[in-house]
């Protein structure tokens, strides 16, 4: 039977990958420390999972308009117009299952065959894994570490051009735990207009920054709301991935094209996780200080455990739950050093080169674990690295 050639450009996240091959080890008996997935190890608060519960009983298992449910839309415009300080209707929100159709759909509706689109390298790989999947021409925007893992301004100026049609943007930012500045933000707002393209802001870790930073939104500044594809969810905020629900704000044109991509594919998102997300942003948020604060101190730990290794360096990232700290001095890929220390240390982690070309010499480590497995995973990559002989020459690393 004959596969599409097009499956060929669909990529996946290799995170899964390394999860099934620490579980493999698991199964042999080995203790593994899991630092390879980037999902809260809370559980969902309570009074979300009630909310759920109820709305089961009370009826919420059936079709529910593919756009999703007036009611819930409208609580979510009302929590956009709050935190990103812009006019929102409900009939400017789709709610899907999970933030990613909205990536998906909303590429397909806006990106033709030959277009150009940026995105952020290193990056979440389903931006690229989608634009190539469409014929469309995938530009990676380098993230330096020396600037703190943000683009360089006369960088982004010099890839947009008459071709780019979208910039993708992801602040705080998977893997790096790098964000964004107004200034920045201002930058990126200037290119689109210059080019008269769409933005795609990836904000799933809004609520996920630290030392008293708050989360500032493209959306919200001059000309860009009607241009922006505003990306939220609750699975990370409120550590609810396995219930997958997202949704995404932008102008109602694009929303009934979005309604439509819904319609044919999903139907709908299940009308009882509506209900829960609904009950999300009308509950009581000390749960997201706790959360918030509880990650501040694992992201406190595991820097400061990385940065005691010798050859090791790590900058403290100011959002999200991850570190992606420089190996470049051991002169391996990254990808054999993923390898090292799931064999050596049994320490699951991921490549830097599984987020883009320029992750090469990094690897990211996700902290969504608790204090306990930080302080185990650092003895066992010290004990474990100062075994690892270093090569002879270094390996490749893009510069540009």
């Amino acid at each position: 039977m004959q596969i599409a050639d097009s499956m060929s450009l669909l990529g996946e996240e290799t995170a899964f990958e390394v999860l099934a091959k620490a579980k493999a080890l698991e199964a042999q008996g080995i203790d593994m420390i899991h630092m390879e997935i980037g999902e809260p190890d809370f559980d969902t608060p309570e009074f979300i999972k009630d909310a759920a519960k109820k709305a089961l009983d009370d009826g919420y298992t059936h079709y529910t308009p593919s756009k999703g449910l007036p009611e819930v839309r409208e609580v979510f415009a009302d929590y956009i117009m709050e935190t990103r300080r812009v006019p929102v209707t409900r009939s400017e929100v789709v709610i899907t299952p999970g933030a990613k159709p909205i990536i998906f759909f909303g590429l397909i509706a806006t990106i033709n065959p030959g277009d150009e689109v940026i995105y952020p390298d290193p990056g979440f790989p389903i931006y690229k894994s989608v634009i190539e999947f469409l014929g469309a021409k995938a530009v990676p925007l380098p993230l330096r570490e020396e600037c703190a893992f943000r683009f360089r301004h006369e960088d982004l100026w010099r890839l947009a051009n008459e071709r780019t049609k979208m910039i993708i943007i992801n602040s705080p930012e998977n893997p790096t735990g790098g964000v964004l500045t107004e200034h920045d933000l201002v930058v990126i707002s200037e290119v689109a207009k210059e080019y008269d393209c769409w933005v795609m802001a990836d904000e799933v870790y809004s609520t996920i920054l630290y030392d008293g930073l708050k989360h500032q939104s493209i959306i919200a500044l001059p000309g860009m709301q009607e241009r922006t594809i505003l990306v939220e969810g609750h699975s990370k905020t409120y550590a609810m991935t396995g219930w997958r629900l997202g949704y995404g704000v932008m102008q109602e044109g694009l929303a009934s094209h979005i309604t439509r991509l819904m319609n044919n594919s999903c139907s709908c998102t299940a009308a009882f996780a509506q209900i829960a997300g609904r009950a999300a942003y009308e509950g009581p948020t000390d749960c997201l200080d706790e959360m918030r604060s509880e990650f501040e101190a694992r992201r406190d730990l595991i820097v400061a455990g990385l940065n005691s290794i010798d050859n090791v360096t790590c900058l403290k990232p100011k959002g999200a739950f991850y570190v992606f700290p420089n190996f470049k001095e051991f002169g391996w890929t990254s990808k054999d050093i993923e390898t090292y220390l799931l064999q050596k240390a049994n320490v699951a982690t991921l490549a830097g080169t599984s987020f883009g070309k320029f992750g090469e010499g990094y690897i990211r480590f996700s902290y969504a674990c608790s204090q306990e497995n930080i302080q185990r995973g650092i003895q066992r990559l010290d004990k474990a690295l100062a075994n690892l002989p270093k090569l002879p020459y270094r390996q490749p690393v893009y510069a540009d």
